[in-house]
């Protein structure tokens, strides 16, 4: 049975797209693309349809990424539709849980440093949106860490 993983940040323009990107690389060379499906969102909607932040897509695009999602708002038909909801910082962990239909829906909200192995000092992936160029770097390390996690993850689960 396949995977739905959902990454969620503010306006889904810099830190959930670029997770979506770097989740579907990994999910692509890992030879999982039949098994796990990536989408993103934001808690704001006031970026629905466009794309990525012009800084996240030159940053991640050197680093072999595509970022073409469009952004949307995540809505209370997600709770349904994926097994994991993963937020990148707490105020988005608020924001998501209180749109929870149920609270039996919280198990499935998580936070994206919980996957990371390679940078135990974050306690949340820093929105790069008011930074420089090192912030787009910086998030982007933070994904490729926590990505790799989440894989591991979804993989154990998948076997249980």
């Amino acid at each position: 049975m396949g995977k739905k993983i959902l990454f969620v940040c503010l306006g889904n323009i810099c830190r959930s797209a670029a997770a979506n990107g770097v989740m579907e690389r990994i999910v692509e060379r890992e030879g999982l693309g039949e098994s796990i499906e990536v989408d993103s969102a934001g808690t704001y909607g006031g970026h629905r349809g466009e794309l990525p932040d012009a800084r996240m897509r030159t940053a991640a695009k050197a680093r072999g990424y595509n970022l073409t999602h469009r952004s949307r708002k995540i809505e209370e038909e997600d709770f349904y539709r994926f097994d994991y909801i993963i937020v990148m910082d707490d105020m988005n962990y608020e924001s998501v849980s209180r749109l929870a239909p149920e609270r039996k829906y919280l198990n499935k909200v998580y936070r994206f440093v919980e996957f990371c192995t390679k940078h135990p000092q974050w306690s949340y992936v820093p929105d790069p949106y008011y930074e420089g160029r090192e912030g787009f770097e910086l998030v982007l390390d933070l994904l490729e860490d926590g990505c790799e996690g989440v894989v591991e993850r979804v993989k154990q689960d998948m076997n249980e």
